[in-house]
């Protein structure tokens, strides 16, 4: 079989495995680096259309990636640029065509685009050859596009994009497409669950259910590095992760508007139907279909559970609340350590984290060194004390979430 062959079937067998990824966000990172690996590409970024211009969703660079310490990811400026011809993946949206360079820094005067080197400069790194191309549907809506950078042969020698890359990764790029409006479906449904609640509770918005789960991914991928646990059950779980956690106080739906938009404190009787929200949240995914459902009841019932006990419902039905094993005064025993499940853990401290960056009617915004600052004091009584490490060895992959599900889009 001929290389190219060889590539056109991978190529192929990619197409069924990204219809098996469900979350956008988790999609998208997936696409951009199949997308690379099937030119050899050394480095690429992927933006979605958002209005009228493309927003960075994920950008990857082996050889930068390779100079930082295991287990640190790459991290990536977010912005945006309009869709018009003068920037070379504007051009690709504008046009729904491809667009193939042999040298960024070589374009003629004449051509309508051009390439920005500030880019480079901040990245300390030298674009040559790069390819752009939409993702187009069969109605030819521009969802986004895919940029590769730096084709490397064989010798590991930077050479342009060829004919044959151009129609390997448009072919590529139309499949991922389909999985993309398929997914992006799927994040809209989840969005309108998460809006239903928020008619309900104005604090569980959009950016901040997306901000959580980012965070919990992020926190889950170094934490599973860590233990050993295989790539591929990794990126299974990353996948079904990032939905759960979008849901994680869902079960307030079930409470009553007098205790959940109350502006100020609760009572000791409004603070406990409150915490009910954790297994009424839990009920919804008693009837298991998939690993999204588990990990959906997982993150539900136990993301206000505190290292040390004391927090949320504790030892409970998840079903029914009812208590399963009692302290002395009744209330359930709270579990403790490594009786959390670990996506609880997780999830608990992404929350706290975006909650505590974030104004509520009852407390402003805390700044970051504030908020940085408790989150270190809380290791071994509310939180993991291993996750907290883990959670500041990749602070600048959770600032990078943060700054692209901005707290000015809720305010707006």
């Amino acid at each position: 079989m001929t290389h190219d062959a060889d590539r056109l079937r991978n190529t192929i067998t990619l197409d069924s495995e990204l219809n098996k990824i469900q979350d956008a966000d988790i999609l998208l990172e997936r696409i951009l680096r199949e997308a690379r690996n099937v030119v050899n590409a050394d480095a690429g970024s992927i933006y979605i259309s958002d209005g009228e211009r493309l927003t960075i969703n994920y950008a990857q660079n082996d050889t930068k990636q390779a100079a930082l310490p295991p287990g640190q990811k790459l991290i990536y400026k977010v912005f945006t640029v309009p869709i018009n011809t003068k920037s070379i993946s504007g051009y690709a949206a504008a046009t729904g065509e491809p667009l193939s360079i042999s040298d960024v820094y070589e374009i003629p005067d004449a051509a309508p685009y051009g390439f920005d080197s500030s880019y480079d400069q901040i990245a300390g790194y030298r674009s040559t050859s790069m390819l752009a191309v939409p993702l187009k549907t069969n109605t030819n809506e521009i969802l986004g596009v895919i940029q590769v950078i730096n084709k490397k042969d064989r010798r590991g020698r930077v050479v342009s994009f060829d004919r044959d890359d151009e129609l390997l990764v448009t072919h590529f790029a139309a499949n991922a497409t389909v999985a993309l409006q398929r997914a992006q479906m799927t994040r809209a449904i989840l969005l309108r669950m998460i809006r239903m609640a928020e008619l309900r509770d104005p604090k569980e918005t959009g950016p901040h259910v997306n901000r959580v789960a980012g965070y919990a991914v992020e926190i889950y991928d170094a934490w599973a590095t860590r233990m050993g646990i295989p790539a591929r059950e990794i990126e299974k779980t990353r996948d079904n992760l990032r939905m759960a956690a979008m849901l994680h106080d869902v079960g307030k739906v079930a409470i009553s508007d007098v205790i959940l938009k109350k502006p100020g404190r609760f009572t000791p009787e409004e603070r406990k139907v409150m915490e009910t929200h954790t297994w009424q949240g839990s009920r919804l995914f008693v009837n298991k279909q998939s690993q999204f459902d588990d990990l959906a009841q997982i993150v539900a019932l136990n993301h206000h559970e505190n290292w040390d006990g004391t927090g949320y419902p504790g030892h409970v039905d998840p079903e029914t609340g009812e208590v399963l094993e009692r302290n002395a005064d009744g209330s359930a025993v709270g579990k403790k350590g490594s009786e959390i499940p670990i996506f609880g853990r997780i999830v608990s401290l992404a929350d706290v984290y975006d909650a505590l960056l974030s104004s509520r009617v009852y407390k402003k915004a805390w700044t970051e060194e504030e908020t940085l600052r408790e989150m270190r004091s809380l290791a071994g009584s509310k939180f993991d004390p291993e996750l907290v490490e883990i959670f500041f060895s990749i602070l600048p992959s959770i600032r990078t979430i943060s700054d692209k599900y901005s707290r000015e889009s809720e305010e707006a």
